[in-house]
């Protein structure tokens, strides 16, 4: 399958990553979708435009788990990865669609804007939901003082 590299740069995260856990080849995987948002300007003076582009993004693993624990809504990324088609006929004719797939996720925010945005808790919702669902599932991982256990890398 043919696909197109695409870089969206200078962007912010327009809500929280949506993190969910979905049955893989190897067990359970998580997949993460963030839609994140461009501006350009160009011209100048009276010409002057601004143009914004719109991209929702899947990340998959620990790249999905890792974004929800520590980007939300208005973190400034750089993000590189593929689009390839997503057509499918229906009812006789063809759907056109596009998915994106995230490959290089890269934080621009500093670390002082990161622990701000972390005590506003933007960034936890999406985070503490996948983390209870994940818990639901393996109830093997409690100690029995019914905290988690710690996770191995």
């Amino acid at each position: 399958m043919a696909y197109v590299r695409i870089e969206q740069r200078n962007a912010r995260l327009a809500s929280a990553v949506k993190l969910e856990t979905v049955r893989g080849h190897d067990g359970d995987l998580a997949r993460g979708v963030v839609t994140i948002i461009s501006n350009t300007r160009r011209g100048s003076g009276q010409d002057k435009t601004e143009e914004t582009t719109a991209l929702q993004w899947t990340l998959w693993g620990r790249q999905a788990e890792n974004a929800a624990r520590y980007l939300g809504k208005g973190s400034r990324v750089n993000v590189a990865g593929r689009m390839s088609n997503n057509n499918y006929d229906k009812d006789g004719s063809t759907v056109y669609g596009y998915q994106f797939t995230c490959e290089e996720l890269d934080y621009l925010d500093s670390k002082a804007e990161s622990e701000a945005r972390k005590e506003r808790g933007e960034w936890t919702q999406a985070y503490r939901q996948g983390e209870a669902e994940a818990q639901a599932k393996s109830p093997a991982t409690r100690r029995s003082t019914g905290r988690p256990a710690a996770r191995s890398n």
